[in-house]
């Protein structure tokens, strides 16, 4: 966990743990810190990084680790969207992406315990080789 939190670092959280343990097990946020896009309740995905009041449309620093969260609502695609911790409005933003297939994306991320791999995206329903090929480069776990 990084950006504006207590103890920043890695958290050693057991499976099904959700944003809000990783925020809890960081010390919680800085005061006067605006959680309102962090979505607490979604379940992580071990090697994910979480970066707590980024400003809107800063990608997460990877470090090499799967996934990432800006905990930021809607914003301009300025890197890989992650598949784990996107919003309906920012997987809007991808090609071929609209609210419906956004909200199919999101639907099997919480079935499904989140994305392990960007292949996973073709079990998405409404998700076929071309729109993949599309996708691909744009997204990642």
């Amino acid at each position: 966990m990084s950006g504006k939190v207590r103890r920043p670092g890695i958290q050693r959280l057991p499976s099904g743990a959700r944003v809000a343990d990783a925020l809890r097990a960081a010390g919680g946020a800085r005061s006067n810190v605006d959680l309102t896009g962090l979505n607490r309740a979604r379940v992580l995905v071990d090697g994910e990084q979480i970066v707590v009041g980024a400003p809107v449309g800063t990608p997460a620093v990877n470090s090499g680790a799967p996934g990432g969260s800006t905990g930021g609502g809607p914003g301009p695609v300025t890197g890989p969207v992650s598949l784990n911790s996107a919003t309906v409005d920012q997987l809007d933003t991808l090609p071929g992406v609209g609210p419906v297939l956004a909200r199919h994306i999101i639907d099997y991320r919480a079935q499904h315990g989140g994305f392990r791999s960007v292949d996973e995206l073709r079990e998405v329903n409404g998700i076929g080789d071309r729109r993949f090929a599309d996708l691909r480069p744009l997204v990642g776990p």
